[in-house]
Formats: structure tokens, sequence, C-alpha cells
């Protein structure tokens, strides 16, 4: 009796100095940016500053300390850009279709013509090497690699990556198909396949994972795909012409993207167009949006509550309860309580 009285004062004890961190229940949305001919799929956060790049290629920057907003565009083509990527002061943006363009601040780095091109992704390791990603064009998918601070750009070779299924393609919805940590990369494909490009090397070498996602058709699969560390990793997708439906819609890794799980909760989100990691959360917490609505999960994505139906396209973590989301018509601040 002695010892189970000092287990469970040393259990209560240690439940005071650590308590769980309780879970979102309630949501704030403050306006950044408000226009009816916005339409936004990609932003980065570089300390308290937000970039966000319009499909029509306006960037917008805005000081969140002082709130001060600005805008320019980098071209004077109007360009469908859905990529955007932040190195110290330059702000690389890259277009889909073709021709693809790919812009260092207002200069033209890279451009590329064919039938099939369509880049989705963008995204850099340190402030020398990046990487940017998008549908076949000769029988693989499109990777595009610069080792020198994004001044040149070299697409990898097919012979050099796993070859695509018929089909297999990605989504430009977010700019969330590619996810980085440390050396790593995971590049997520959806369509009539959905699977994870892999290296772990900085895009020396290549290998490939199957996902037990929803695929088969040309809209279903994932959609974003992010890894909080080295093991955990989450992806999320469905298929937007059926936003409703969430089976298959959710899946989970804990291996580095080895092997993945299908979430199934009857109530859970179906079509999300971004999924991220809360910062600081050890792989807990989520949060996923999309033109439905806004989701959060606090069990590392195997149940989610819905906290509004405000609808975005895409955002990013400022700290672990503030986040910057964008989509049709706005730029705002998500505040979590």
């Amino acid at each position: 009796m002695r010892l189970l009285f000092i287990l469970s004062v040393l259990l209560a004890f240690s439940c005071t100095k650590n308590p769980q961190k309780p879970s979102f229940s309630a949501l704030t949305i403050e306006p950044i940016i408000e226009d009816s001919f916005l339409n936004v799929r990609a932003l980065e956060l570089n300390g308290g500053h937000v970039v966000a790049v319009s499909s029509v290629g306006d960037v917008y920057r805005y000081d969140l300390k002082s709130e001060k907003l600005s805008k320019s565009r980098f071209s004077s083509d109007t360009l469908n850009v859905r990529s955007i990527a932040l190195v110290n002061d330059s702000v690389f943006t890259l277009s889909i279709g073709s021709p693809a363009f790919l812009h260092k601040n207002t200069k033209l780095v890279y451009s590329e013509t064919h039938p099939d091109v369509f880049y989705n992704s963008m995204d850099f390791w340190n402030d020398k090497e990046g990487i940017a990603m998008g549908d076949p064009t000769e029988g693989c998918l499109s990777i595009l690699i610069t080792r020198d601070g994004g001044q040149n750009w070299l697409k990898t070779p097919c012979d050099e990556l796993p070859k695509a299924i018929q089909g297999e393609a990605a989504f430009a919805a977010s700019d969330t198909n590619i996810s980085l940590v440390g050396d790593k990369v995971w590049i997520a494909s959806g369509g009539i396949a959905s699977r994870v490009l892999f290296s772990a090397d900085k895009g020396r070498s290549w290998e490939i994972f199957y996902t037990p996602i929803v695929q088969g058709t040309p809209t279903t699969g994932i959609y974003s795909i992010d890894f909080y560390d080295e093991h955990n990793g989450y992806a999320i997708g469905g298929d937007y012409t059926q936003p409703k439906l969430n089976m298959k819609t959710k899946i989970k890794t804990t291996d580095g993207g080895r092997s993945w799980i299908v979430v199934e909760q009857v109530d859970g989100p179906g079509y999300r167009s971004c999924v991220q990691y809360v910062s600081g959360s050890q792989a807990k917490a989520l949060v996923a949006v999309g033109f439905e609505g806004i989701d959060y999960s606090s069990d590392g994505g195997l149940h989610w509550r819905h906290l509004s139906d405000e609808g975005f396209y895409t955002l990013r973590f400022l700290n672990d309860h503030t986040a910057i989301a964008a989509g049709k018509g706005r730029i705002v601040k998500l505040i979590f309580e």
C-alpha cells in the first residue's frame, strides 16, 4: 500500500509538471488581404513576413509587425503561378503549363516548353540547393534541381528516376507536393497512380513508395504531403470533384514513407488540398484546409475535428498557434485557441 501511495504521488507530480497541451477547439480568422480577383495557392513565411504569389503572377509581401502590404509583378506576362520559394531576400516563382517559367526575383533562370509540361511545387533545402517537381514529360516525373542558389536549374534525366505509371501526375493545389527534412525529400504524385518519390541525398538517387490513398482516376490521389521529422509523415487528398467522400483520403507513415496506413474516420474530412504539422507538436497536431473548410487533429491525424467551413487552398504555420492561409479572394491569419 505504501508503495502504491508513493507511485500515485509521483504520477500526480509528473502530470502537474508536464501537463498535456490542450487541443485546439476554437479558431479566429483575421483578414490580411481581401480581393475578389485574388487566387493564391502558394505562400511562404520568412521571419515576420508573408510572401504569396497569385495565379496571375502578382507577388504580395506583408509585414506582420507593421501590417504593411506591397505588391509587385516579376514578369510583364500574365502567368499562372502555383509555386513559390524564399531564399534569403530572393523570391522564386514557377508557373504551370507550357512554356513553364522559373524566375528568381525578376530574372528568368529556367524555362521549358513541352506539350505535357506542368509544374506543381518548389522548395529549398538550404540557400544553395533547391528542387521543383512537375508532371511527367518523358516517362518520369519532372524533377528540377539547383545547386548554386537558383541561378541554374537542371532537369533530372528519366534514367535516374523511377518510371511513371501511365496517368500518374500531380496537383498544383497548394505548393505542398514536396516535403524536406534534412537531406531527405518526399514528393507526392496523384491521378491514376498516387505514389511517393523519395531521395535521402538531396535528389542524387531515388526510390519509389506505394501508397493506399484513393487513386485510379485523373482527379484522385495525394494533393499534399508533410513530414514532421524523418520518420513521421502525413498525406491528404481525395477527389476534388467529390469533396464529401472521405474514404482513403488520409494516410500516415511512421517509418519515413516506406509504408503507409489509411486513416478512416466516418465524420472526418474528405477532400483537402493542404495538410501541415503544427510547429512543436511532436508530430501530434496537424491542420488541413481545402475549399470545404478547416480541420484539426491532435493525435497524429487519426481523428479530426472540423473547426470552420471557411475555404482555403493552402497554409503555413508561423508558430504553434498561428498560421497564414490563402485561397480564393483572400489571405488571412488563422489563430488557433
